[in-house]
């Protein structure tokens, strides 16, 4: 019996390689890779997929692969996350916008084109809102979206929108907001770690108490599994949003000491610092995605 084709885009990347890594293991499915780069030292290559490179914001390179592959259901991860600094600024919005937003809607119109059944999207918490100031407690996908500030969070609700807009009985979709992701090969830990040698592991913005959730890469990966089961078979997660996170609320504090006893280093003592406007650590290459 032919297994359905899944097609992953951004499929050598963090997320979309952990994801085609759950793909494969399951044993029920015909996977084609689309990516930009092809599979980068430290990431699995699996010889029974079929890894293309093409350029989501080429609509005919994706039209050529896409009516090769054949997918029965597209899970769209590729994007570009601001690293760093870079998040807060309005250099890059033009970039993340062509990217995020255009390269999504060209990966729609392929999909639909192709005769694809439906599309899984890789969205982030960040559609709902990326203010690093306050705290939002108890989230869920009852709360309406708009909140983002920033290009990233703006650009994957521009993205989400047009996702979901394009849910019908012939062509389903939903939508993985996704919580910072951490795991082998992540952007958080090093930059949590670059914390030590420089000296600021001892530092505590405000009251040190604000919460954070995570997911980790593989929890991730196996929700969009999870979702493209779904989507093949009972369809009721179509038209959805759905926060995925470990559920596990930890402040951002505790989170970071964990990571440095792990590396052998518990700050000696806490210096508290007044509530100013402060870039966290944990803003750094990637962890919004």
């Amino acid at each position: 019996m032919e297994l359905p084709r899944v097609l992953v885009t951004g499929g050598t990347g963090f997320l979309g390689s952990e994801v085609v890594k759950v793909l494969v293991a399951s044993t029920r499915f015909d996977v084609t890779v689309v990516d930009i780069n092809p599979p980068s030292l430290g990431t699995e290559f699996f010889s029974s997929v079929r890894y293309v490179r093409a350029n989501i914001l080429s609509p005919e390179e994706l039209a050529k692969v896409f009516h090769e592959a054949k997918p029965a259901i597209v899970v769209h991860t590729a994007g570009v996350v601001p690293a760093g600094l870079a998040r807060y600024s309005k250099k890059g919005r033009e970039v993340v916008f062509q990217v995020n937003v255009e390269g999504t809607k060209n990966v729609i119109e392929a999909a639909k084109e192709c005769g694809a059944k439906g599309l899984v999207f890789s969205s982030s918490v960040t559609v709902l809102v990326d203010e690093l100031g306050k705290d939002f407690f108890n989230a869920d996908e009852t709360w309406s979206t708009g909140r983002a500030t920033l290009s990233y969070g703006q650009s994957k609700t521009a993205a989400e929108n047009l996702v979901l807009s394009v849910n019908t009985s012939d062509f389903s979709t939903c939508s993985l907001r996704l919580a910072p992701i951490f795991g082998p090969n992540d952007s958080i830990i090093p930059v949590i770690h670059n914390c030590i040698p420089r000296g600021e592991t001892p530092f505590v913005i405000g009251p040190g108490t604000n919460l954070v959730d995570f997911v980790y890469v593989s929890n991730a990966a196996n929700a969009h599994v999870l979702a493209v089961q779904n989507l093949l078979n009972s369809g009721t997660a179509a038209g959805q949003a759905i926060f995925i996170t470990n559920g596990e609320p930890i402040s951002a504090r505790d989170f970071c000491i964990a990571i440095w006893k792990e590396f052998g280093h518990v700050p000696k003592f806490n210096i508290v610092t007044a509530k100013l406007f402060t870039v966290s650590p944990l803003a750094g290459p990637g962890i919004y995605m």
